[in-house]
């Protein structure tokens, strides 16, 4: 793969200053710049779009969803990923809309945003393994499930039990078939939804509105 550019947006310069220092010394990243607020952000990436942002969600003068926001609209293949201090649900819902690609706790492993940065630059989905629990065990079926994408009322059943973080085996004990017929769904799911992981089946599964956390 190409060496990454790679934008940091956050308004505590030493949050950004230590992560330019630890991402400076990793082989993928190229070139790193760094933004105090989106405002500044914005105007930056006019002149040079960077491949992935790391996105901190509250920030003065323009917050980090309205950033993501525009700069999507700016540049749909953008890939950012959201950073926030707190696992707020509220914030899930209105990201994934925007079209964030990841999100990560702020008291993250390092290598949890190496491996996010390298998943999100592949065009898949990475969630901190905190928030994705989170949004996990919050998750419910909506009441008038709707298809999307001819996505069968059974492959909908097994789309919820996978985002749930059953595995194959638990999904067909629990549905009474073979491990085998739920293998051939989730990869049905993975075709149709084109998504790469469970990460991208939530991002998917939230912004079709099949289910709410």
């Amino acid at each position: 793969m190409k060496p990454l550019h790679i934008h940091l947006v956050d308004d505590h310069s030493l949050f950004r200053e230590g992560l330019r220092f630890l991402l400076s010394n990793c082989e993928f990243v190229s070139q790193i710049e760094e933004s105090e607020n989106g405002e500044i952000f914005l105007q930056k990436i006019k002149k040079n779009a960077p491949d992935v942002v790391l996105m901190d969600i509250e920030m003065p003068v323009i917050d980090g969803i309205t950033a993501s926001k525009t700069a999507m609209e700016m540049y749909p293949d953008l890939k950012i990923i959201a950073l926030s201090m707190y696992a707020e649900e509220e914030y899930y819902s209105k990201m994934i809309d925007v079209g964030v690609k990841g999100f990560l706790l702020k008291n993250s492993q390092f290598e949890d945003v190496q491996k996010a940065i390298l998943e999100v630059s592949e065009g898949n989905n990475f969630f901190s393994p905190e928030i994705l629990d989170r949004i996990i065990s919050n998750m419910y079926k909506k009441k008038d499930e709707k298809t999307v994408l001819d996505l069968t009322e059974r492959e909908i059943e097994v789309l919820y039990n996978i985002c749930k973080g059953l595995s194959n085996q638990e999904i067909a004990d629990l549905l009474f078939i073979s491990k085998r017929t739920v293998d051939k769904h989730r990869e049905n799911l993975l075709l149709k939804t084109n998504a790469k992981n469970t990460a991208g089946l939530v991002v998917y599964a939230i912004k079709n509105g099949i289910f709410e956390i």
